[in-house]
């Protein structure tokens, strides 16, 4: 990519990416609707079922399942990348934009980005009310950044996946179905009971999906312990669905507006 090229690719993603923030603004409710469903899912575990749920741990089992509700908040939000990105085909949006001078890639990566901004403030709306409701971490100002590096690259690895529904779906229902097995995936992980109660298929499927050693990573790196090789797991789970999304999403998105 030529410096020209790459400044103009730069550009129109920033303007493509501060209207779509925009229509975000003009609406916030998407973003409180995001964040509804993960503080029910919290406050129904930590209230109904947390005094009956053994984790094997002292800590308080509002600070063991937060990584899992912080994963179901992403997986939440992601719906409506896939939902923005239909309704843009559909109305003809991406039609305009192909007979403007613009770099095409531009048009995916605006969606892609409001959706990191939108869904990392949704996880600050559920960090606050999971504070409220008793978490606590001695995680250093370092330990914070590392978890927010690893939640931003699983949104950007789940969002380039949603691009794919948001462009190949026919209905706006299809376009954002897709998401629900994502929000339940963390049911089947160490989200919020140890994989060592699970019977034996499942713990064996719970201990060999993404979720879980992201969600160990998370929980290891909130306790003030060193995550070991969990963090390098999860890091290729992430980079590895990211590098896929990305080339199948682009390949759908070369073969509907070629």
């Amino acid at each position: 990519m030529t410096t020209r090229a790459s400044g103009r690719f730069f550009g129109d993603t920033a303007i493509l990416t501060a209207r779509s923030l925009r229509h975000i603004g003009r609406s916030p409710d998407t973003i409180v609707t995001t964040a509804i469903t993960p503080v029910a899912m919290m406050l129904m575990f930590v209230y109904v079922f947390g005094g009956a749920i053994d984790t094997g741990s002292h800590e308080s089992y509002v600070s063991y399942q937060l990584p899992g509700i912080l994963l179901i908040t992403i997986a939440s939000g992601i719906a409506y990348t896939a939902y923005r990105l239909f309704q843009d085909k559909n109305g003809g949006m991406f039609d305009r934009f192909q007979s403007m001078p613009i770099a095409r890639s531009a048009v995916l990566w605006g969606h892609v980005l409001t959706s990191v901004v939108a869904n990392m403030i949704s996880l600050v709306v559920v960090v606050l009310v999971a504070l409220l409701m008793g978490f606590r971490t001695g995680a250093s100002v370092l330990d914070w950044l590392a978890v927010i590096g690893i939640l931003a690259l699983f949104t950007l690895a789940l969002t380039w996946l949603a691009v794919i529904p948001g462009l190949t779906a026919g209905t706006v229902e299809g376009a954002s179905a897709f998401s629900y097995p994502l929000i339940f995936l963390p049911f089947l992980s160490s989200a919020f009971v140890p994989t060592d109660t699970m019977p034996g298929p499942v713990q064996a499927f719970a201990e060999h999906q993404p979720v879980t050693s992201i969600v160990d990573t998370i929980r290891a790196i909130f306790a003030g312990q060193d995550p070991g090789n969990e963090l390098w797991i999860a890091l290729a789970w992430c980079v590895g669905i990211l590098i896929v999304a990305y080339v199948l999403a682009t390949a759908a998105y070369r073969r509907k507006f070629a």
